[in-house]
């Protein structure tokens, strides 16, 4: 197999504990070719210590400090001192199976340009994995298996932020890590669904993804749901938008408010339904609430459901495969 050089971003911060065992799964690789670009964000342990003692015994790790600050600011700069023709990023308290680069880019190489290789994932926590992130990997890798990822981009992230490869190219194409937008994981995966790039099925589980109480998209306000929301909203404003059908807010809750507001703040019109009966003939923004049953009246609408509930997603599939609507065409469900 050709071995293109892969470029592998790591930034890093206060990881310590973890940053060994990281860098060590990376030095396992059967796939050699590679060059870790490593940027220490502003850590106050002794994580730059660390990698600092493997950067001297390997010439293809290569460290440096964040001149910015945050996560995409160091992601950026580790891009731009990247020399491979493919790129993956690799999280700094996870761990790569020893086979991760060698699956990744012999798909990439089957397959060529405007793909992005992909691969199951696997939680792990040293105090056990919550139903949460059990059910988000379950989900994740159901869709990898046959590279239909986009099929729910609109739910949560489809492509895991540290296991994907791609070539550069496609990566500067999509403008990968330059608008300060986060979550910016969720961001490039919009990015890659808006240019087409095609997720490559894949059934084995290559990257290890470690849980902890204080891992940064527990914790940081950048991972909180006002941001993705947001970020769901405007990307769909941008590439599923239909301007020649109505668009229809379904659910009244938090979610359900704050796209009401960028749709307002957008001068974007808009109809509201919900089936909650306390709010329903209420008004709220200026906008009146109406039962979920005017949607049968709605000409030509593409709805937006933001219900959480199970099973009360199950009655509004019930109602919308009643009304002969199609997915992403007339309804999307964000959540």
């Amino acid at each position: 197999m050709r071995a293109p050089l892969i470029s592998i971003l790591t930034p890093f911060k206060n990881t310590e504990v973890y940053l060994s065992d990281c860098i060590k799964s990376i030095l396992n690789q059967t796939y050699t070719h590679w060059e870790l670009i490593i940027i220490d964000d502003h850590s106050s342990d002794n994580s730059y210590e660390i990698v600092e003692q493997f950067a001297k015994s390997d010439s293809r790790i290569k460290l440096s400090k964040n001149k910015g600050k945050g996560i995409i600011s160091a992601l950026q700069q580790a891009f731009a001192k990247s020399s491979g023709e493919f790129v993956t990023r690799m999280d700094s308290d996870d761990i790569m199976t020893s086979n991760k680069l060698e699956v990744l880019a012999e798909n990439l190489i089957n397959h060529g340009k405007k793909h992005v290789a992909v691969g199951l994932v696997e939680y792990f926590s040293a105090h056990g994995v919550g139903p949460g992130y059990k059910s988000y990997e379950t989900w994740l890798n159901q869709l990898t298996l046959k590279g239909n990822n986009y099929d729910e981009i609109y739910k949560e992230c489809v492509i895991p932020s540290p296991c994907w490869l791609i070539h550069r190219e496609d990566l500067i194409a999509c403008d990968a890590f330059n608008p300060n937008i986060y979550p910016e994981d969720y961001d490039l995966t919009f990015r890659f669904y808006k240019h087409n790039f095609k997720c490559i099925p894949c059934d084995k589980v290559i990257h290890k993804w470690r849980d902890y109480s204080t891992r940064t998209s527990r914790t940081h306000m950048h991972y909180a749901q006002n941001h993705f929301t947001s970020l769901k909203t405007l990307h769909f404003l941008d590439i599923d938008h239909n301007i020649e059908k109505t668009p229809v807010i379904w659910g009244a809750g938090t979610k359900g408010k704050l796209m009401a507001k960028l749709f307002i703040e957008r001068n974007i019109d808009f109809h509201w339904i919900c089936d909650n009966p306390k709010k329903i003939g209420k008004h709220i923004y200026g906008k009146e609430l109406l039962e979920f049953r005017a949607l049968a009246e709605i000409e030509n609408p593409q709805s937006l459901v933001t219900v959480a509930n199970k099973e009360a997603q199950k009655e509004i599939r019930a109602y919308l495969k009643k009304l002969n609507l199609e997915p992403i065409k007339d309804y999307i469900f964000f959540c």
